[in-house]
């Protein structure tokens, strides 16, 4: 598998990712991902001792994130507003569907 592969796949529930994980998942600098950390953008991680620790939802976050900012040259703030929006709709369609509504 070459560098330039990007792995797709599932992870188990109450697996954490390191920081670097998800950069280099995302395909961002650490320090990207920190900064957006730090400013409270991205649920479903926490530090621990100066340790990040990330949950799957914060990978997809981030990728849905960088494509906001990169695609449309959107601020951070804005990419996580948008990011919001997008997973409620996912959470709502989720509920209609267990429902049979849709």
């Amino acid at each position: 598998m070459s560098e330039n592969e990007i792995l797709i796949g599932t992870l188990l529930d109450e697996s954490w990712l390191t920081l670097e994980q998800v950069a280099a998942a995302c395909d961002v600098e650490a320090d990207w991902l920190r900064s957006h950390l730090e400013a409270g953008l991205m649920p479903h991680a926490e530090s621990v001792a100066g340790v990040w620790r990330l949950a799957e939802e914060t990978l997809r976050r981030a990728r849905r994130m960088r494509a906001l900012e990169r695609d449309f040259d959107a601020v951070p703030e804005l990419a996580a507003l948008v990011a919001d929006l997008l997973e409620e709709t996912e959470r709502l369609r989720t509920r209609l569907r267990c429902l049979g509504e849709e």
